[in-house]
């Protein structure tokens, strides 16, 4: 392992194929799938025919361990061609050394992708071969003809799948991935991967499932039984009921009843990541998303998206003082289609200035559109702390559409079942958790003891809450049980809506536990605890943890404990 604890791992995966696995055993930065903290995999793929071709170089992160370990394995001047299922900055820096070293190398890549490089790398154009549709392909002999498909999305409009039939393996680039870094090559078991698969699919592509459903349409009909993702394990294990999970979980955000047009453009990345937080934040409250990427959408997407949806969010990068151009065009756009109703959002990143942010602003506040939240502005790269910001704002923003929503419709009395439901009583406590510099807090009384040995219990988090992104497995928190006639001080003050990234602990008595989370002084107990298992239940997810250390602060007091009239609210 080197310094940086990064890796290489290569194996022989299929017929004249071998994977390189480039590992970090610690989570990369500023981008919101990596959260969970397993670790990460970027995975190329080497093909060799008569020609070689390498799918899918590795981001900056891995350059000096992943070039070592290529030239260790393979003579360079062999590799005849470089497939890129996506561009980005990241991945050009790579790309830009092999091209040094290798100035008769052909790069494969979508049109899209081609436009992309040609900014990044301004002498790449002689060196492009472009795929403009599903009949092109790439014969390296031996069997191994390459067929491709274009698989474009919002975010990675240059998207790109590769089919080996040969081999009967499909390259996915950003597709089916995970991020988790371990020594399984293959996957091999379907539920241990599921859960990482399901946090990588919200990140990256709830806001997209109108592609990813047109993707999926493509490839389906081709008779893979191996897929090649750019991170994580290679899917053997069931890759059919992988493709039909991406379609259950993209067709549960189409049937949602409310939708979010966010609209942006994204030169370096950070625009897009930031638009990536708010949308976690908005799909996780139930809340479609409707991404609109101006640099590739048609006036026609623009104006159908902002005409469906119950409010909008603009966001731009600031190039030499100006928006681009596309985003200034669907400003336009937005201006002359949106209702006035519609609540709407700025966001954007910058080097030097913001001019593009307060060009938004400005256009939005002078049509008469009221904004939701103070325009997001961040200078380069956004923090953990930055992007846990913007999944709050996406999650507040969907809250106040629903809100409106429910405020037109008449109020019913409770059922009988809402009613005798509402009889369930639990203890009222306090579950507070800190990872690195983000930390959050909830009330909660759906608790119930779940376990003896060890010993352990359930507690059911709402998934529109922001602690929620703090409670996967492997996580810690604290369960701060509240007392009987001294709950209502602390039980008010984190009833009370606080904005994104207001300090939940700053009028609070509070001390540090050993796992880092706040214990409450005002608690008749506390358990420090770490999250076992999740499961989804509707509109919350049950989380069971384990206690690891715990004590009674006041053996006198009693529990305290909710009673509820009805079953429709907390």
């Amino acid at each position: 392992m080197n310094p940086q604890n990064r890796d290489v791992q290569l194996y022989s995966m299929a017929a004249d194929t071998t994977v390189l696995r480039c590992r970090s055993w610690n989570r990369l930065r500023f981008e919101v799938e990596y959260a969970l903290e397993r670790g990460t995999t970027a995975n190329s793929y080497l093909i060799q025919g008569d020609r070689t071709a390498l799918i899918d170089p590795p981001g900056e992160s891995f350059s000096a361990v992943f070039l070592a370990a290529l030239e260790g394995h393979l003579d360079l001047p062999q590799l005849d061609y470089i497939v890129l299922g996506h561009v980005n900055p990241n991945r050009a820096v790579t790309l830009k050394i092999l091209l040094q070293r290798l100035p008769e190398i052909t790069v494969v890549c979508s049109n899209p992708a081609a436009l992309a490089l040609k900014d990044l790398l301004p002498d790449v154009s002689p060196r492009l071969r472009v795929i403009r549709g599903g009949d092109d392909s790439l014969d390296l002999g031996q069997g191994h003809r390459l067929q491709f498909e274009l698989m474009p999305t919002p975010r990675y409009p240059g998207g790109l799948a590769t089919f080996d039939p040969y081999a009967n393996v499909l390259y996915v680039d950003k597709f089916f991935g995970a991020h988790r870094c371990d020594d399984a090559v293959f996957d091999l078991s379907w539920e241990d991967l599921l859960e990482d698969r399901r946090y990588y699919f919200d990140c990256l592509f709830a806001a997209s499932t109108r592609q990813v459903l047109a993707a999926l349409g493509k490839l389906e009909a081709l008779p893979f039984q191996t897929i090649a993702p750019g991170h994580g394990p290679v899917v053997r294990y069931g890759p059919r009921e992988l493709f039909q999970s991406y379609r259950d979980w993209s067709q549960a955000q189409t049937a949602q009843d409310l939708s979010v047009a966010l609209i942006y453009a994204s030169a370096y990345g950070n625009t897009a990541t930031i638009a990536q937080a708010l949308a976690r934040g908005i799909t996780k409250s139930g809340v479609a998303v409707e991404a609109i990427n101006a640099e590739q959408a048609s006036p026609d997407d623009i104006k159908t998206a902002v005409a469906a949806s119950a409010g909008f969010l603009m966001g731009s990068p600031t190039l030499g003082g100006h928006a681009p151009t596309p985003m200034q065009t669907a400003l336009g756009i937005v201006l002359s289609t949106a209702s006035k109703a519609q609540p709407a959002g700025v966001f954007g990143s910058f080097g030097w200035s913001g001019e593009a942010i307060d060009l938004l602003e400005s256009k939005l506040k002078d049509g008469g559109y009221t904004l939701a939240f103070e325009p997001i502005r961040v200078k380069f790269k956004p923090t953990d702390v930055t992007l846990k910001y913007c999944e709050e704002v996406g999650t507040d923003f969907a809250q106040g559409l629903k809100k409106a929503t429910r405020a037109k419709q008449p109020r019913t009395p409770a059922s009988s079942v809402e009613q005798a439901v509402g009889r369930i009583v639990g203890s009222l406590c306090i579950v507070t958790a800190r990872h690195g510099e983000v930390s959050s807090a909830m009330l909660a009384s759906w608790v119930s003891q779940a376990s003896f040995a060890p010993p352990g219990f359930t507690v059911a988090v709402a998934k529109d809450r922001a602690i929620e992104s703090l409670l996967y497995p492997g996580h810690s928190f604290v369960l701060n049980i509240l007392a009987e006639g001294r709950h209502l001080g602390p039980m008010k003050h984190f009833l009370k809506p606080f904005a994104p990234g207001e300090d939940r602990f700053a009028e609070v008595e509070a001390e540090v536990a050993e796992n880092g989370a706040p214990i409450l002084t005002e608690a008749i107990a506390y358990l420090e605890c770490t999250v076992a298992q999740r499961m989804e239940c509707g509109d919350h997810w049950l989380v069971y943890a384990t206690v690891e250390a715990g004590q009674v602060l006041d053996g006198n007091g009693k529990t305290a404990v909710h009673h509820r009239s009805t079953a429709t609210h907390y």
